[in-house]
């Protein structure tokens, strides 16, 4: 079992961060290395050819273990997880006919895509809401997700969690009634791969597209995506010359090629070489493989359990723990609550969360202590 990790950190003495949703804090070993990464950029002449290609590549292995791909070569590195979407719209044929299914208060980078097939091409956007009543809330948003996929529906484009309040999705349920009318299932990774154990194997999503700074422990406007066989004969949003075939060899690349690497390799963004930025990545990502996301889940899930509890006591709503991921929660205030007060008493407590809408989002990590969470529940219920 995994115990408290803080010690990898450089975390302040005397503030509490809960706050890995909104963004990692950075792994000593992950800032030492893109130090390495700025200094090695001073002599540009020890970067080789090779270099260009070899990091990417073990991205791609590191990445591949975590979700359990089978193949390197359908992951891609990605700027943003707005570009690895717009990759999917850019390949996704839809019209008047078709709808396309997304859950109510989605990130809006996984929303904005779809609206536009509603402005441009007339498509259906179905928004699908949680019930106003707590109880059974997360059974029945995923019930109200099953019942509204239809022949009708060409996309459904879900996170494995919901970014506010960790609501899970049944992917497994949900991927059965997509294969069944025919269409796509797209995850946006960025709030659990990393943290919450996810087999691209056993769900295999059509596409997964994650942010690489939040549970990834990666360095900002880097990120990673996996495109399946769908993908495989599509048009990629920008024609980079690496993603070419033969492009590794420098000295023909006037030979224009019209074929593309294999795989999903047609979809990486230019420059993905990231001379500083990819080395930080796998730094990161081979020390989340190490700890894995099943060892997360219960060391988080060890530390919330009291903190939890007490916050129930007072009145607070947290949803049940086998509809939600462990490391990541949202605390909804009861009715005689001052959420100003809240707000105040949190920023001179020097705890760090994130308020969303009218939930208080709490998401700890290894470097947080049940002590954290006592303070959090303490200071909410002061």
């Amino acid at each position: 079992m995994l115990t408290n990790q803080k010690k990898k950190f450089t975390l302040p003495a005397g503030s509490v961060y809960l706050n890995c949703a909104y963004m990692s804090p950075l792994l000593k070993e992950v800032e030492k290395t893109g130090i390495e990464g700025i200094k090695r950029k001073r002599n540009p002449s020890t970067i080789s050819a090779e270099d260009f290609f070899t990091e990417s590549e073990k991205l791609r292995h590191h990445f591949a273990r975590l979700i359990h791909a089978p193949e390197p070569n359908r992951i891609v590195t990605i700027p943003s997880v707005s570009y690895g979407l717009a990759t999917v719209a850019q390949n996704l044929k839809v019209d008047s006919s078709h709808n396309i299914i997304v859950a109510d208060e989605q990130f809006p980078s996984n929303v904005y895509p779809w609206l536009r097939f509603q402005q441009e091409r007339k498509a259906t956007v179905k928004l699908i809401s949680p019930p106003q009543s707590f109880s059974d809330r997360g059974k029945i948003w995923n019930e109200r997700i099953l019942n509204a996929i239809d022949p009708n529906t060409r996309l459904v484009a879900l996170g494995n969690v919901h970014w506010t309040d960790g609501t899970k999705f049944d992917l497994t349920e949900i991927r059965k009634r997509t294969r069944e009318v025919g269409a796509l299932l797209v995850i946006d990774g960025s709030q659990s791969v990393g943290a919450l154990p996810f087999n691209v194997s056993s769900i295999q999503p059509d596409a997964l597209v994650c942010a690489g700074y939040k549970w990834l422990f990666g360095p900002y406007s880097m990120g990673l995506a996996y495109y399946g066989s769908f993908f495989d004969d599509g048009k990629p949003i920008e024609e980079s010359w690496m993603n070419r075939k033969n492009s590794e060899d420098f000295k023909a690349l006037v030979n224009y090629q019209n074929e593309y690497q294999p795989g999903a390799l047609r979809y990486e963004v230019g420059e993905h070489s990231h001379f500083i930025q990819a080395p930080m990545m796998i730094a990161a990502l081979k020390q989340v493989v190490q700890w894995k996301p099943e060892n997360i889940q219960t060391y988080c899930a060890k530390i919330s359990r009291e903190p939890v509890r007490l916050l129930r006591e007072s009145g607070f709503l947290v949803e049940d723990e086998n509809f939600r991921g462990h490391h990541m929660f949202g605390v909804r205030l009861p009715a005689h609550a001052d959420f100003e007060k809240i707000k105040k008493r949190l920023k001179k407590n020097k705890i760090s969360v994130s308020l969303r809408g009218e939930v208080i989002r709490v998401s700890p990590h290894l470097y947080n202590s049940e002590n954290d969470l006592i303070k959090l529940a303490e200071v909410l219920t002061r």
